[in-house]
């Protein structure tokens, strides 16, 4: 009876590194977003992210997060976002990771108006979280829905916004 509580035992811990080996060194990302603004009257702008998340361990990345956007509300406007940050993943399923990041950086924005560009820097403060969802057997290929508040703090004025996104990660290695 001993022999048989102790194999046990011995398969169970032998079982938790194998799981920890699920956790991909790192990932990357590229997807559709659009940032809803509602400053003045509500606009969205359209555009694209891309992320490169380096995981530490099977629950804490680091993650460094593009984006570029353009809207049309009567002038144009382009913004790139650049921020980077800690994500917080809770790995307990195969095809499915919900996680939580908050990210610092900044942001650039273009308007363009009568022919004039002006142009601004703007502190950029984002927080929230989405999931993967695995697409194949091999646990390469997710799809990753997200949603965040998006915050750009420029000349003492904070313009809060929601970034949603969508797009497809794939993932690299394993720890």
């Amino acid at each position: 009876m001993n022999r048989i509580v102790f194999a046990a035992l011995a398969f169970a811990l032998l079982a938790l590194p194998s799981r920890a080996q699920e956790t991909p060194q790192a990932d990357v990302a590229v997807g559709y977003g659009f940032i809803e603004v509602p400053q003045g009257f509500t606009f969205m702008m359209h555009g694209g992210s891309g992320s490169v998340a380096f995981n530490i361990n099977n629950w804490l990345g680091v993650v460094g997060d593009f984006g570029a956007y353009h809207a049309d509300p009567g002038v144009s406007l382009i913004a790139e976002t650049y921020t980077f940050g800690p994500r917080f993943s809770y790995r307990r399923w195969d095809r499915f990771i919900p996680f939580a990041q908050l990210l610092v950086g900044g942001q650039h924005a273009s308007a363009v108006t009568t022919g004039f560009t002006n142009a601004s820097n703007a502190f950029a403060l984002g927080g929230g979280g989405g999931f993967d969802v695995g697409l194949d057997r091999g646990g390469r290929f997710a799809l990753r829905p997200q949603m965040e508040y998006f915050g750009f703090r420029a000349n003492g004025i904070m313009t809060t916004t929601a970034r949603l996104s969508i797009g497809i990660v794939y993932r690299i290695g394993r720890k």
